[in-house]
């Protein structure tokens, strides 16, 4: 007997959640019942932490503590410094970079082995993962551009943290908020395909880095965490041939293409991480005196409304918001990791409260009485 196929999962619903909802009709996101538009003006990268970690909002003792243990976990051992050096040598792709860094993080960490009931082993293990993932891609990045690594500093912000350890030295006030509301603006959005890899990887009761680490060759994918990077090569391809942006995505479409930074999966209509990202990006042109990124992007979500009623997705303006922050475009990815790792963390979490296996079933389509022939007769 079939039963009805419902190919990538879409509209199956596979278990119950309390960390963040997503109204596609209405464009909304809500993490554990606050809108995003009031947690990424607010709040910060690391009261959203632990919100989706621990279900409330910090009070300001809870928040300093939670703060300082996580700037106290930054730094890496040398023994991970070295296979980054290695990684830089070998000219590894970042994402490719990262992943193998988390996974190698485990291998230094003291609750590596602790079981996952152990709710007190799992804090220490999400703030480790989380607050050294930055500096692991930082010292990344300037190790194969022939840099060394920029130790971290406690006295700095999570973001702010990481803009320093990238450039070698602390970004003034405005970056640092625009970096850490793309980082609350990302940490978290439902059953997206790595966090449901993660939770697959968690229900088998592997260990967290495990979990992180499937997460992140997920989010390696282009159909998930490579989109800003293509939206900005794409911006920088029109930019180069001289076009109007509109003139470049008609040729575009009449070529079969697609343009990238549109569309989503759960969104009917503009996703609001888009809408504020959108006016970062503006605000950051117009502070450099040139705003041609922001209009061009204007000009390109307008023409794309109006011929393929598309809506842009939070990739098509955090784009232009990093790369105007001098953030390589090949980090984009990684970042997004770097962000979302907090969410990945968070359902892992929720899954070990109530764990059962995922174990999904295909439906079979191949031959089932194919006759043996030993191979000599074949």
């Amino acid at each position: 007997m079939s039963t009805e196929l419902k190919r990538g999962l879409e509209g199956v619903v596979v278990t119950e959640s309390g960390l963040s909802y997503i109204d596609g009709d209405a464009g909304r996101l809500i993490y554990r019942g606050y809108a995003i538009e009031e947690l990424a003006r607010q709040a910060s990268y690391e009261e959203t932490l632990y919100l989706l970690w621990h279900g409330e909002l910090p009070d300001s003792e809870q928040l300093s503590a939670f703060s300082e243990e996580m700037a106290a976990a930054r730094e890496l051992s040398d023994g991970v410094v070295e296979i980054i050096r290695n990684l830089a040598d070998a000219d590894e792709e970042p994402m490719a970079a990262i992943r193998t860094i988390t996974s190698a993080l485990a291998a230094y960490d003291p609750d590596a082995d602790a079981d996952v009931s152990d709710a007190a082993a799992n804090d220490r293990k999400a703030r480790r993962i989380t607050a050294k993932m930055p500096t692991a891609l930082a010292a990344f990045n300037r190790l194969r551009n022939g840099n060394e690594p920029v130790a971290p500093r406690e006295d700095l912000g999570h973001a702010a943290n990481f803009l320093y350890m990238l450039n070698g030295e602390a970004p003034d006030d405005v970056l640092a908020e625009t970096f850490d509301m793309a980082l609350v603006l990302h940490a978290d959005h439902g059953l997206n395909a790595s966090t449901f890899s993660a939770m697959v990887t968690a229900s088998t009761l592997a260990d967290l880095h495990s979990a992180v680490t499937s997460a992140i060759g997920t989010l390696s994918g282009s159909l998930h965490g490579g989109a800003n990077a293509n939206v900005m090569k794409m911006l920088q391809e029109i930019d180069d041939s001289g076009k109007e942006p509109v003139d470049w995505v008609v040729d575009a479409l009449d070529r079969g293409e697609r343009v990238a930074g549109f569309g989503h999966r759960v969104y009917n209509v503009k996703d609001p991480r888009a809408k504020i990202l959108g006016e970062k990006s503006e605000a950051l042109g117009e502070a450099a005196g040139d705003t041609k990124w922001y209009e061009m992007s204007v000009a390109i979500e307008e023409y794309i409304a109006e011929e393929k009623g598309l809506a842009p997705n939070v990739d098509f303006y955090s784009a232009t918001t990093y790369y105007q922050m001098g953030i390589p475009i090949d980090l984009f990815t990684p970042i997004f990791a770097v962000s979302r790792v907090g969410g990945w963390i968070a359902h892992v979490l929720e899954q070990w409260e109530d764990n059962r296996l995922i174990r999904p079933r295909a439906q079979y389509t191949g031959p089932k009485d194919a006759d043996f022939v030993p191979v000599d007769e074949r």
